[in-house]
């Protein structure tokens, strides 16, 4: 029985383009970056090479890339580094209840180690941010503002630009987790109108641990890895070069093949959308049902628990997951959920389906055979659940 991967959210597999691209510069393209001679040299501009790669997709110069170990230092940089360097002019930071934990957990670092003043955005039912209460959080004591691009629950995008114009005129540091939509969703800075954004490799199937923080020229910020003088002194330490030439060669493989990568995505998800809510009495959609990633079909179900439903589909040879990966091994309900108003009871329930480029018609077939089946069978186990089967 083929394995049906459905966690793309959480992981992607490294393409075997990318392992080719890789494979050099862990043997006879070993030298290190900084070194002056000849194979130093070589290395020099095979990271010249891949930072330009990547500041062409985001439209930016090649020297306001810093390449980092992954989404979450690139998170943390954004928001220690500027919160430290504008201190003086402010203590205050914005973000949205619903930011990934390396956002969240930062913030409450600052707040409780070091005494700044954040305040956490509500959203709305679909995980949108309230802009009105962006509006009225901005004091003059304001100095960064961090969005998420796109969620990494429930596959809702924000409105990033609408953001950006309403801080720019302020002159409030705005910076955007895009670590989600990095290979589905427009990357230009300019766009955006973003000062800082967080990319991870391994979610556009590049390999693990490297990642990297745009950074607008002219933003005030403090580096927070110190040694020596790499990546211009804004993150001391070895380039990771092997990993580096990876990460350019994926982003660039998905922004190269992004319309036909999308439309496969969504014709997936649509179908699953469709196959799975009207196959399952009380299951119900998450996040925006449009502006949404093209690859995400979240959901809830009543009267069962999402811990369940992962283990019965993985006993049927297929992997999901329940809300974020970085939050599994708990039985709380996620706090995407929370902040979006859902009934506890009902957010204990949730399952997130997240297609990539390896699935089939024939895996959404499959899927949709299996999940009813699990569903039916938990509700039966739960006293809830089967007092509503009983009830139709």
């Amino acid at each position: 029985m083929r394995f049906i991967y459905l966690d793309h959210a959480a992981t992607t597999p490294v393409h075997p383009k990318v392992v080719e691209s890789m494979l050099p510069y862990f043997t006879e393209g070993f030298g290190n970056a900084s070194s002056i001679y000849s194979i130093g040299r070589e290395s020099r501009k095979a990271l010249d090479d891949a930072r330009e790669t990547v500041a062409g997709i985001l439209g930016c110069g090649p020297s306001e890339i810093v390449f980092t170990s992954g989404g979450t230092e690139s998170d943390n940089l954004a928001l220690k580094g500027v919160a430290f360097a504008n201190r003086p002019r402010g203590n205050h930071i914005i973000t949205t209840q619903v930011e990934h934990h390396a956002i969240l957990h930062t913030a409450e670092y600052l707040e409780k180690r070091f005494g700044f003043r954040v305040t956490y955005l509500p959203v709305d039912q679909y995980g949108t941010v309230d802009l009105e209460a962006l509006e009225r959080a901005i004091t003059p004591e304001t100095t960064l503002v961090s969005v998420m691009y796109a969620n990494n629950e429930v596959g809702t995008i924000q409105p990033i630009a609408e953001i950006s114009r309403m801080l720019r005129e302020r002159g409030i540091t705005f910076h955007t987790d895009a670590v989600q939509a990095g290979g589905s969703l427009d990357l230009n800075v300019d766009r955006l109108g973003v000062d800082m954004m967080s990319l991870s490799a391994h979610k556009f199937y590049g390999p693990k641990g490297i990642g990297l923080a745009y950074v607008r020229k002219g933003t005030n910020y403090w580096p927070q890895q110190q040694g020596g003088g790499q990546e211009r002194g804004r993150r001391a330490g070895t380039e990771n070069l092997p990993y580096i030439v990876g990460m350019a060669t994926a982003l660039k493989m998905a922004y190269d093949e992004l319309e036909a990568n999308n439309d496969h995505a969504a014709r997936l998800r649509d179908r699953l959308v469709s196959g799975i809510l009207g196959k399952n009495p009380n299951a119900f959609l998450t996040g925006h049902p449009t502006h949404r990633l093209p690859n995400n079909a979240s959901f809830v179900f009543d009267y069962v628990e999402g811990e369940s439903i992962l283990l019965g589909l993985d006993l049927q040879g297929i992997g999901a997951s329940s809300g974020s990966a970085c939050s599994s091994g708990t039985l709380e309900p996620s706090h995407v959920m929370r902040a979006m108003g859902v009934p506890i009871e009902r957010a204990h329930g949730s399952l997130r389906l997240t297609t990539g480029r390896s699935n089939t018609e024939e895996d959404i077939d499959r899927v949709l055979e299996v999940v009813p089946a699990v569903i039916e069978r938990l509700r039966a186990m739960s006293p809830l659940g089967a007092a509503s089967v009983a009830g139709h």
